[in-house]
């Protein structure tokens, strides 16, 4: 049972929802960033709890757009206890054919969205002297396979940011870690791979309780963790 305020980012989507369900359920109060006004104002509806904060439109991959958000949740919240970053993209293409511009849109996606907002929430939480980030990772951030050069590469810098942001904060009481889920059981994997085993894959609500157990204090002694929640793939 918490008052604790957590910024979600990614809200609207399939594990963003899990995780707004699992935090609103420990009384978390939740600030939910997501790119459109109507599907963040249904997903909020869906949970537990009137005290939460609605952000739609914000631009992850530019870095005044995430300091203006975190300067709003301080004037209305007064601070910022976690955040849950779940936005990234994923593509897959032969390196020596993919456009260049797919390695630019995937560390955009990636990378430069969790510097962005793990960089605007750090000095609240420094002064604070406590605080937890949580990053999404992948096992090709660990080993690449064939037509995954770009989106592994994207990757692998997230958990580089997540090792570096814990080393450097983990003086002050702010943690940092990543979860790197293998295929998460959601109605577009599974319309895009309908003969696969379902049941192997993981499913949000799984990921949704991990993330919660990482913004806990029963995690108060894990930073620096890349995190395999792999289910049986």
């Amino acid at each position: 049972m918490t008052q604790d305020v957590v910024i979600v980012t990614g809200a609207a989507g399939n594990l963003g929802r899990a995780v707004l369900a699992r935090l609103a359920a420990d009384h978390y109060r939740i600030v939910a960033v997501d790119r459109e006004t109507l599907s963040l104002e249904a997903a909020l509806s869906a949970v537990a709890g009137e005290d939460h904060l609605p952000m739609a439109g914000v631009d992850l991959m530019d870095s005044s757009a995430c300091d203006a958000m975190v300067q709003t949740v301080l004037s209305r919240y007064g601070r910022i206890d976690g955040v849950v970053h779940t936005v990234g993209g994923f593509a897959m293409a032969p390196i020596a054919d993919a456009n260049p511009g797919l390695f630019e849109s995937m560390f955009k996606l990636n990378a430069l969205t969790t510097v962005n907002i793990f960089r605007a929430v750090a000095q609240p939480m420094r002064d604070a002297a406590r605080g937890s980030l949580i990053a999404m990772g992948a096992a090709p951030g660990l080993k690449a396979s064939a037509d995954m050069a770009a989106y592994a590469a994207s990757k692998a810098a997230v958990h580089r940011i997540v090792e570096a942001f814990a080393d450097e904060l983990k003086m002050h009481g702010v943690r940092a870690n990543a979860i790197l889920p293998s295929i998460i059981d959601t109605p577009q994997n599974r319309a895009a791979m309908p003969d696969a085993d379902h049941a192997s894959w993981v499913a949000p609500d799984t990921l949704a309780r991990t993330i919660a157990f990482l913004l806990s204090d029963g995690a108060r002694d894990i930073t620096g963790t890349l995190l395999p929640v792999s289910g049986r793939v």
